[in-house]
């Protein structure tokens, strides 16, 4: 007989994806259990994952940090507020970061309780499957082994290393060490321009430091619709981020306080860079480490992640697999999806996430956001659409607030007006996008947001009157 407790589901993962699939799976009445290996400061537990922990939560608190400074140091002027002497506590704004994350953790240890999940505080890694379907040993502070008929592994993902430049986190940087410098690098340097890099990079330029980014494609943003990236460059450059498109970075070599990058630039030439700190911001893999996916015979794809069909089942019975240890969007949002979906299919039901409207953010200033296609991806496809922008430049509640950069476009179909994607840079466009997610889910035409009432003076406006631009009709602009 086994000494095995039993579950009904485990969950290896306590990210967003973990978390959400682990509570849902209980509130649908599974005894369910999550095993989860972050540890805090202290050598406690903090569920999270990435996300909470070393991602979007810490990073968010840190860029609201560093424009709450900017704000002081540039634009309370304009609003009759004089400031003098000011300055900026790294110590202290590091710290308000890490009461956040922590706030968080305890968040998700309290749901737990709540819901009656039973937390693991451990790795989770199989160790074989019989009668009772899976067993999974969890080596920790405390030695547990756990069998259950349903697995759902949520081990999420980790930074990609360049070749000879390993994270030291001290001088060459992953998200995980960027978030923990301690004071303001004078001369910061980070490779590629993509979200990690150019938040990250936003927070210690507004803080002063002098920063270079670095990126290998010829194009930036390429993932943005191409008039949306273009306007992202231009007002990042003119903040004072040195963009570098196109390079090949070659040899990087640690000093004793400072880091060279040799690379190679747009035009062929050779070049040299000296920074204190280096940020290294090229991607993610899929996290499987200890999971004793051979023990099972779970299986991987060519890069690491575990091969999984539309409804997130693997090639084992009974086991599942979500967020970024799998296919699709490297986004805790679309995690929580499947982890909800995975639940529902596991109770019955018919869970569902459709990939084509989840939203993408940029948290940078202007923020950037998106959901559905690019205009350089329907001229792709050769489908006929419609276009309309609208620049919060003529918007009143943007000039209210001082913050009139960017604008809000639509694409919806030539011939059915079906809103096919939209793409926002501006103020609070992490927000507005929302109102384009709940339009597409439900079909909607850019005529429909047209002709809804929007609150005056709100962003939002800039939303209906983008739709409006898509007829030509435009009334503020």
């Amino acid at each position: 007989m086994s000494n095995a407790q039993q579950f009904d589901v485990v969950v290896i993962g306590a990210g967003p994806g973990g978390y959400i699939a682990a509570i849902r799976a209980a509130q649908l009445g599974f005894k369910v259990a999550c095993i989860d290996e972050w540890v805090n400061a202290k050598g406690g537990p903090a569920p999270g994952g990435t996300c909470t922990n070393v991602g979007c939560i810490p990073s968010k608190a840190l860029l609201q940090s560093s424009e709450h400074y900017e704000h002081a140091g540039h634009a309370f002027a304009e609003h009759g507020i004089t400031v003098s002497d000011l300055k900026m506590d790294v110590g202290q704004m590091i710290k308000r970061k890490d009461t956040v994350v922590k706030q968080n953790n305890d968040g998700i240890l309290f749901l737990f309780k709540k819901n009656k999940v039973s937390f693991f505080h451990g790795r989770g890694s199989f160790t074989g499957s019989g009668a009772n379907g899976y067993t999974i040993a969890v080596t920790g502070a405390k030695e547990e082994t756990l069998e259950a008929k349903q697995v759902i592994i949520a081990t999420g993902s980790n930074a990609r290393q360049l070749p000879g430049a390993e994270f030291d986190e001290k001088l060459i940087l992953s998200n995980t060490g960027a978030l923990a410098i301690d004071a303001v690098p004078a001369k910061l340097g980070v490779i590629g321009a993509g979200v990690i890099g150019l938040e990250m990079g936003s927070v210690w330029r507004r803080l002063g430091a002098q920063v270079t980014v670095l990126e290998g494609l010829p194009v930036f943003l390429g993932a943005v619709d191409e008039q949306i990236a273009k306007e992202a460059q231009k007002l990042f450059t003119k903040q004072g981020l040195a963009i570098h498109l196109g390079c090949k970075i070659g040899a990087i070599s640690k000093g004793k306080n400072d880091v060279t990058v040799e690379y190679t630039d747009a035009k062929g030439e050779a070049q040299k860079a000296v920074f204190d700190k280096l940020i290294v911001s090229i991607g993610r893999t899929p996290n499987t480490n200890g999971l004793g996916v051979d023990k099972v015979g779970l299986k991987l794809d060519e890069r690491g992640f575990i091969v999984v069909d539309d409804d997130c089942k693997t090639n084992l019975p009974g086991v599942w697999a979500v967020g970024d240890v799998v296919r699709g969007p490297m986004l805790a949002h679309k995690a929580e999806e499947e982890g909800v979906a995975v639940a529902e299919r596991i109770a019955g039901q018919h869970g569902h996430t459709n990939f084509n409207t989840i939203p993408w953010v940029i948290y940078t200033s202007p923020e950037i956001a998106w959901v559905g296609q690019t205009e350089q991806q329907l001229k792709a496809s050769g489908r006929a659409y419609k276009a309309g922008t609208f620049p919060f430049l003529a918007n009143g509640r943007a000039r209210a607030l001082g913050d009139t950069n960017g604008m809000v476009k639509f694409l919806a179909d030539a011939t059915t007006d079906e809103i096919l994607g939209v793409h926002i840079i501006g103020p609070m466009a992490s927000e507005l996008i929302s109102e384009a997610v709940v339009a597409m889910e439900f079909k909607a035409s850019s005529e429909d947001i047209a002709r809804i009432c929007h609150a005056h003076p709100s962003l939002s406006e800039a939303t209906k009157e983008a739709a409006l631009a898509v007829d030509k009709r435009t009334l503020n602009f």
